[in-house]
């Protein structure tokens, strides 16, 4: 054992011990990030404009503060962006992670000084609590990368601007910096696909260990790593180990990767945002990702089915449920309240609090009032592959409400198949039946004849990434959202298979 990974376990231990004291004592945690918040607060413009001074509970909290989204929040963003101080939080931020929205243009999210290092640290804890439960340590010794956006940042009034994953990317630890790939030239590339395969040249002769990112940029790096070499992944790699992700579920990839893998590989699963770090899968033996409750946010749960009736009930930890459809609400020492992330979630666990990903609040199908959210679909698509052997490499959902020849609506399920199966009506057929086991609202409307069962159309090879690139979408943190309630993702990918 080299003297690194004697060390790395010998934090790891101490690591977890840590946080299994805080995640011991969720509510006392939280109720502590909720006073020290307000506390920092109080004297910022918009914690006077909130009466901070007067919260002296989350009740209060509730009454003085709304929930609001981003554009609700923008008037006092904006004046953040121009430099003020003290508006969202004491001084300025480090920081604004530009993302992209879908109704309000770019997005600025403030990092601040205290919210910075509680990115960083979760990354590294998701690591440490792998070494501790499995006491793997070997593959600190490697090569690491991280597919990420570039680390080039601007200044805007005396504010960094970037991406948060490049933003992260000045942080990366001292003793890592040597094991991490690309180099700093390569990981400025702007354009994707030159970036991709920039990494494949730099990498390919690698003793390449641990490989992080989205799994459909990553699977685009192992496509062009095993074109250019022709060999497997897991052959070319012979020491990899670990694959971290986060952004989209990983088992719609999962047969995909081990295809271009050649073999098995553990995995870690990380919730990060720029709104904040919110979990990490803590263990390899519990479904679910560790929720965060001791850095710096407090969170609040609204039931998904009554997030936009007037005036829902506002949950902290102490009153969720198991597998109840959470829209997550924070509050951040970056300066966001009561703040829509837009994710939602649901608890596998409430000893310690786990969650997983359920969706987004905005990305679902409700065109018949069925309620289908993504991982209803992405659990359908697992069973499927489980039960026929097809893999994919990516797919999205959509409603057909009124199709040219008259019949009965139905959702579209657009593909990209590796090798499209041969018994594809089958295929849809179960499909169909695990939809409506897990959504009776479904079962309902396929029962009564309002909706047809569903139909698979076959897309080509790229078509995905061809799509993204097109939207100026492609790489980075960038995904293709799983569910849409309109067609406009579908009518695009469908007209591109006739330019083919």
């Amino acid at each position: 054992m080299s003297l690194k990974s004697f060390a790395a376990k010998l934090f790891a231990h101490y690591v977890a011990r840590r946080i299994r004291k805080w995640s011991n004592r969720p509510v006392e945690t939280q109720q502590k990030v909720f006073e020290q918040l307000i506390t920092n607060a109080k004297d910022t413009v918009f914690g006077k404009d909130h009466d901070f001074e007067k919260i002296t509970s989350f009740e209060s909290f509730a009454k003085k503060v709304p929930i609001r989204d981003y554009e609700d929040l923008t008037p006092y963003i904006d004046r953040v962006v121009q430099g003020e101080p003290d508006i969202l939080w004491p001084g300025k931020p480090l920081y604004f992670a530009k993302t992209s929205g879908t109704t309000s243009g770019a997005k600025y999210i403030p990092l601040t000084k205290a919210s910075v290092p509680h990115h960083i640290d979760a990354a590294r804890n998701a690591i440490l609590c792998y070494i501790h439960e499995t006491g793997n340590a070997d593959f600190v010794n490697g090569k690491m990368i991280f597919l990420q956006g570039s680390p080039k940042l601007k200044e805007q009034n005396g504010i960094k601007l970037g991406r948060l994953s490049g933003i992260a990317a000045h942080y990366v630890p001292g003793y890592l910096q040597k094991n991490r790939l690309p180099s700093f030239k390569t990981n400025c590339i702007e354009d994707w696909e030159e970036k991709v395969d920039a990494i494949v040249a730099e990498t390919k002769n690698e003793n390449m260990t641990v490989i992080s990112g989205i799994p459909s940029w990553v699977q685009m790096y192992f496509e062009r790593l095993q074109l250019a070499t022709n060999k497997k992944v897991g052959d070319l790699f012979k020491n990899f180990q670990l694959f971290i992700y986060g952004g989209v579920n990983y088992e719609p990839y999962r047969a995909k990767f081990e295809s271009l893998i050649g073999r098995s590989v553990d995995s870690i699963e990380l919730f990060p945002a720029s709104e904040g770090f919110f979990a990490f899968q803590d263990t390899q033996s519990q479904k679910g990702m560790l929720l965060l409750l001791d850095s710096g946010i407090f969170y609040e749960f609204i039931e998904a089915e009554r997030f936009f009736d007037n005036d829902p009930p506002r949950l902290t930890v102490k009153d969720v449920k198991l597998g109840i459809n959470y829209v997550l609400i924070v509050s951040t020492n970056a300066g966001l309240w009561a703040y829509n992330v837009g994710d939602t979630i649901q608890f596998t666990s409430l000893m310690p609090y786990r969650i997983i990903v359920s969706g987004r609040i905005k990305h679902f199908i409700s065109a018949f009032g069925e309620h289908v959210i993504g991982k209803e679909v992405e659990e359908a698509m697992n069973l499927a592959i489980d039960q026929f052997g097809f893999s994919i490499s990516e797919f999205t959902v959509a409603p057909q409400i009124a199709p040219e020849t008259g019949e009965l609506p139905y959702h579209e399920w657009l593909v990209e198949f590796d090798e499209p199966p041969k018994e594809l009506q089958k295929v849809a057929a179960a499909l169909d039946v695990f939809m409506q086991t897990q959504n009776s609202y479904y079962e309902d409307l396929i029962q009564g004849s309002v909706l047809q069962p569903l139909k698979i159309t076959t897309l080509s090879k790229n078509s995905f990434t061809k799509y993204m690139k097109s939207q100026g979408k492609l790489g980075g943190q960038n995904k293709t959202p799983r569910l849409s309630n309109d067609r406009k993702i579908a009518n695009e990918l469908v007209k591109m298979q006739g330019q083919n």
